[in-house]
């Protein structure tokens, strides 16, 4: 059985945590933190409200350019503190990504924890070593960048 992998990251970000709720809660906006080369695209229609049972399909480019569906379910959402994403359909044998938000002296402080484990056995092991990790690493630090530009930063 392959290994479960385990990525957290935290940032804080000078706005309130409304506006953090309001731009994070909505997938359409993870269009505007993902590196262009995934060509990541939202096929199903926004929402107004997150809401537990969501379901949400995209479609990524991760490799080579070639094209990978992914679906997820928002699991769990608790206004304003935090959601969950899981993956029903797409690459990983196990996505769960918690999103966590915490009122701050000067803003946000958001929390992303991602558990992933690959399939193939061996197979989903060497490439976790090969590409993806380092992969999921330049995506969250392209994500920190593009976060800071949208809104600032506070210091760490």
């Amino acid at each position: 059985m392959a290994a479960i992998h385990r990525l957290e990251r935290t940032q804080l970000i000078p706005i309130s945590l409304e506006k953090a709720w309001d731009f994070f809660s909505r997938p359409h906006n993870l269009e505007q933190i993902t590196p262009a080369y995934m060509r990541f695209h939202i096929t199903s229609p926004p929402v107004a409200h997150m809401y537990a049972g969501e379901v949400i399909t995209y479609v990524i480019h991760p490799l080579l350019g070639i094209p990978l569906r992914w679906m997820t379910e928002i699991t769990h959402v608790q206004e304003g503190r935090y959601f969950v994403d899981e993956q029903k359909k797409g690459p990983y044998a196990l996505w769960h990504h918690q999103h966590h938000f915490e009122q701050v002296p000067g803003g946000v402080k958001m929390t992303d924890i991602v558990h992933y484990q690959l399939p193939l056995g061996l197979l989903g092991t060497l490439a976790e070593k090969l590409f993806v990790a380092r992969q999921l690493e330049d995506i969250f630090a392209f994500r920190r960048k593009a976060i800071t530009q949208l809104f600032g930063s506070l210091q760490e």
